[in-house]
């Protein structure tokens, strides 16, 4: 009897510590889970903050859907204001890696994201953006740089839009930085090789007076079209100096960070019938299960319609979700996996397909043009994704 006491008290004992170790094993699991952190270095002030703000809402609504998918893997989000300054974004990424986190998502500004990216690199970080189309963030054998988009897409797409209207000639208003003014020259070479006529007016990214740029737009270009290759504050600038002097034009093409609510709702005067890049019509229309995910989450969180920054940035970081999600169940988390499951990446997405070559350039991106229509904004090209017709010509004054 004593002995199969002892032998029931044994096996209870073990149960025991099995129990405790399981309860243990979980307690860690939970742990480690929430360990997977991932930085964002992202502009919240300064020229950039509005822009870097869409797009952390979009990082966040990628977190909030990843976590209520995955309970076994835990995004937890770092986030570091770069300020919109080159300098501040390197602190950032090498505060964030000083504290753990596994790759880095955001940056906006090409200028911002290459100094950023080589600190990531040096850091053998992952870094995803959607905010820099410089070709050299991509040529420059940065082996652990990824990104959804580029200035190619956004080319073919004002080129089409422009064919679209017929346009004969066109003045294209550019910043000197290096992602603007390398998109200002592949338009003016492709206008150039279809028998438009080009006039380029570059400006100095410190320039708040455009008026002796328009000045010459009137009287000397007298173009049918004013293409902005800038960022929000340039296009504001342009938008107020060309409603003073009323050029005689048909159309104001912009490209990214102006087809946009935000761009509307601050900035009523200057944006009806202003065209931008955008991914989807605002407001937004989500056909696929993930699209309709991603809406109802971003109006959970942010009681607003989606636009386009908000999904660039829930499509990259998505993906990296997915990637460090991949390598952790591989065990390869700190043996360059999450790279590695990054460059196995093709899937749809709501930007399109996505994968990434061997330079961490997405070769699918093609964008689509949106224009300002009252209180929407309506796609107008390609007419395939059209939800609606150009108001051609239309000015904003």
């Amino acid at each position: 009897m004593k002995k199969r006491f002892n032998a029931r008290g044994q096996g209870w004992r073990l149960a025991a510590v099995m129990t405790t170790a399981l309860a243990a094993a979980s307690i860690l699991n939970a742990a480690y889970a929430e360990d997977l952190q991932v930085g964002v270095e992202i502009p919240l002030t300064g020229s950039l903050a509005r822009v870097g703000s869409g797009m952390l809402e979009g990082i966040t609504v990628a977190a909030e859907v990843f976590n209520s998918k995955n309970p076994k893997n835990k995004i937890k989000l770092v986030t570091i204001d770069d300020e919109s300054a080159p300098a501040k974004a390197i602190a950032a990424v090498e505060k964030l890696s000083g504290q753990g986190v596994l790759a880095i998502t955001g940056g906006y500004g090409s200028n911002n994201i290459a100094p950023a990216a080589d600190a990531a690199a040096k850091a053998g970080l992952v870094y995803v953006t959607s905010g820099g189309v410089d070709d050299s963030l991509v040529n420059s054998g940065r082996k652990n740089f990824f990104r959804i988009n580029n200035t190619a897409g956004y080319q073919k797409a004002v080129d089409g839009l422009l064919t679209e209207m017929q346009a004969k000639s066109v003045s294209i208003v550019y910043s000197t930085k290096e992602a603007t003014a390398g998109l200002a020259g592949d338009l003016q070479k492709t206008l150039a090789a279809r028998g438009v006529t080009v006039v380029s007016h570059p400006f100095d990214p410190a320039i708040t007076d455009f008026k002796p740029i328009i000045n010459k737009i009137k009287l000397q270009d007298r173009s049918e079209v004013i293409a902005m290759v800038g960022y929000e504050n340039d296009y504001v600038g342009i938008l107020r100096a060309a409603r003073v002097l009323k050029p005689n034009v048909k159309a104001l093409v912009g490209v990214w960070s102006l087809a946009t609510p935000k761009m509307a709702a601050d900035f009523p005067d200057l944006m009806p019938n202003v065209y931008g890049t955008a991914v989807l019509p605002f407001p937004a229309q989500f056909n696929t299960p993930d699209g309709k995910v991603f809406s109802d989450t971003y109006q959970k969180l942010y009681k607003k319609e989606p636009d386009y920054l908000g999904q660039f940035g829930y499509v990259q970081s998505m993906l990296l979700f997915e990637a460090i999600a991949r390598a952790a169940d591989k065990g390869t988390l700190k043996k360059n996996g999450v790279a590695e499951e990054m460059r196995k990446t093709d899937r749809d997405t709501l930007i399109g397909r996505v994968q990434f070559g061997s330079n961490g350039d997405n070769p699918n991106f093609v964008h689509r043009m949106g224009q300002h229509q009252g209180n929407k904004i309506v796609l107008v090209w390609p007419p395939a994704a059209a939800t609606g017709k150009m108001n051609y010509p239309a000015v904003p004054w």
